[in-house]
């Protein structure tokens, strides 16, 4: 009897099977050619605890790693694989398309390859398909607060290997917030000092009464992070840095307060859910900590991208502020609310001079250079208005992206951000309003967002996580597909996950799954 086809996630563009299979044992060597040696150390690192094999380079070997830049069609992340019973040829115009053609054969393999422990006994078996996989979203991503509830670095790297997995390219991470700051900077030493600590933490959604009395803090040091990204770009992943502004910031005012509005004011680190007023104040000292900060970051992060948050930044401090009033008069702005976008666009040029790309959360764009990428989050429309004001967008969208809102009414629900119900197909099918014949950006792609305020714990992250950021890669990357064929792929892809140790939620959301919930991973 057959053994049953693969449901690969995200599916590939085009997949034919054919009869029989390839064996990978203790003899199999690569033949690497020029510039595909990246993809053949991820492979050897991937695979090999669970399987012992080597897999030793040799001339002749009949596992082919080929760079070939002739393959334009296959652009930058595409490739094209072929497996036989007696060779596997993987292809690609890039090294990383190689590293995403690595991913499919994981997945391809027996789930049990990628346990992080041996599994004797097991036949290490590629069935034959022929496959060409070319991705239709450039950005594929997923961004993880580490500012409501810091999680250390081995954690992150285990994200890195998931998102790389899915073939999702980039991990966006929410480094400072009111309730923490978690990047090291050297020029400001108590932003992690104090700021990365906070006494307590509420206990249910913003405006509840009820806290933990439980202090929580935790920061990073520049040379984690440095680590972080090179791990993640031989993964072929790339690492977006957020650092809040001029709103969300109370952590930095509990550190500074000479940046605030108010002098001689004393904050501390917030320690409730929801949106702060206390905000950055307008004078040339407070510019000048930004560009420094922005500095550090650009130090540590290679990402095109720099994402300086930008939302939700309330007004009322800087209406009774005589320094906010006189940098309305002096710049020549209508009021208040005029100040955000000419902060933002301050910072926005500091960043363009320096070689990246300014990107922030918005809503429709309004009041920012075009020169911003915008993560567009609350209404669909607001990508389609983004898009044609110019602006370079990535779709955000609360309802189908947020994972920190429930996965259904089900009282077996964990606690969750209140309001709204996302579940497994609403990720799935969640498709950017955009039209390229006539809009004035590019829709770069999709993202999916964890708050972490309902999320303190790794178990809790990948409870929320998955599957649902399963079917947003698979949506990015292969496009529609069916919705009955997707589930069924997503719920076998469940043996993948639990090789991996991924406490999931329901892909039923009726249907409690086989583990406690916030239970930590294995």
């Amino acid at each position: 009897m057959p053994a049953p086809r693969p449901a690969l996630v995200p599916a590939p563009t085009q997949l034919t099977h054919r009869p029989g299979h390839f064996t990978l044992d203790q003899d199999t060597s690569l033949r690497i050619t020029p510039g595909a040696e990246p993809a053949a150390t991820l492979l050897r690192t991937l695979i090999a605890p669970a399987t012992g094999l080597p897999l030793t380079a040799a001339p002749d070997g009949p596992f082919v790693l080929a760079h070939d830049p002739g393959l334009s069609g296959l652009g930058t992340e595409g490739y094209g694989l072929t497996i036989s019973p007696d060779a596997v040829l993987l292809r690609a115009a890039h090294p990383t398309g190689l590293l995403r053609g690595i991913q499919t054969i994981r997945q391809l393999l027996p789930a049990q390859a990628l346990a992080n422990g041996p599994r004797p006994g097991v036949p290490w078996q590629l069935p034959c398909v022929e496959i060409t996989d070319v991705p239709r979203r450039a950005w594929r991503g997923f961004m993880l607060d580490v500012a409501r509830h810091f999680q250390p670095v081995p954690f992150l790297r285990r994200y890195v290997d998931l998102l790389a997995l899915h073939k999702l390219n980039v991990l966006h991470l929410h480094l400072t917030d009111d309730q923490g700051w978690r990047l090291p900077v050297a020029d400001y030493p108590l932003l992690t000092e104090v700021g990365g600590r906070r006494a307590q933490s509420m206990v249910g959604p913003a405006g509840s009464d009820a806290f933990d009395g439980t202090p929580h803090q935790g920061a990073y040091t520049g040379r984690e992070l440095r680590d972080l990204v090179t791990y993640a770009a031989a993964r072929g992943v790339t690492i977006v840095p957020e650092v809040e502004m001029p709103g969300h910031t109370r952590a930095a005012l509990a550190a500074y307060p000479e940046l605030g509005t108010v002098p001689g004011r004393r904050l501390d680190v917030w320690t409730r859910w929801g949106v702060c007023d206390t905000v950055l104040g307008v004078h040339e000292p407070v510019l000048d900590f930004c560009r420094t900060v922005l500095d550090t970051v650009l130090d540590v992060f290679p990402s095109p991208h720099v994402h300086v948050g930008g939302d939700e930044c309330p007004t009322t401090e800087w209406a009774t502020s005589p320094a906010a009033r006189q940098r309305i008069e002096t710049e020549g702005l209508s009021g208040p609310g005029e100040l955000r976008g000419w902060f933002l666009g301050r910072m926005g040029t500091h960043l363009l001079e320096r070689g990246r790309i300014p990107t922030a959360w918005a809503e429709t764009g309004e009041g920012l250079p075009p020169e911003f990428t915008v993560m567009t989050w609350r209404d669909p429309e607001h990508t389609r208005i983004a898009l044609k004001r110019g602006h370079n967008v990535v779709s955000s969208h609360h309802s189908a992206t947020y994972l920190d809102y429930a996965q259904s009414t089900s009282p077996a629900e964990p606690p969750a951000q209140p309001g709204t119900v996302v579940d497994l197909r609403a990720v799935h099918d969640h498709e950017p309003p955009a039209d390229p014949t006539t809009e004035g950006g590019e829709l770069l792609g999709v993202q999916a967002q964890l708050w972490t305020e309902f999320a303190p714990t790794a178990g809790h992250v990948d409870y929320l996580a998955f599957p649902r950021l399963a079917a947003l890669a698979d949506r990015a990357w292969h496009g529609a597909s069916p919705w009955p064929q997707a589930r069924a792929r997503l719920i076998a892809h469940g043996a993948r996950l639990a090789a991996l140790g991924v406490r999931h939620g329901p892909f039923d959301p009726y249907v409690p799954v086989p583990h406690r919930f916030g239970e930590e991973p294995r």
